[in-house]
C-alpha cells in the first residue's frame, strides 16, 4: 500500500540498530539491524497502525507529505 507519511530513520548507538519513526502516527516505530532493514519495517508498521486505526473507528492524521494546501 503507498503512503506519504514522513518517515525519518536514525542510527540509535544504545539499540545497535536503526530506529524507524512514523511521525504523524503516534507510537509508530520500527527498527533494524540495517537501513533498508528498519526502512521496510516501518512501511510495514505504517500499513498496520493505518489498518488498526481503520478497525477502531479512530482518526487517521492526513499525511503532510504531498499535501495539497489550500491557497
Amino acid at each position: 500500500m503507498a503512503h506519504n507519511y514522513i518517515i525519518v530513520i536514525e542510527w540509535s548507538a544504545e539499540d545497535n540498530a536503526f530506529i524507524a519513526e512514523a511521525p504523524e502516527l503516534p507510537g509508530c516505530l520500527a527498527d533494524g539491524k540495517s537501513y533498508q532493514e528498519a526502512r521496510d519495517n516501518i512501511e510495514l508498521a505504517i500499513e498496520w497502525w493505518l489498518e488498526a486505526a481503520r478497525e477502531e473507528n479512530h482518526p487517521i492524521p492526513e499525511p503532510r507529505w504531498g499535501r495539497q494546501e489550500n491557497k
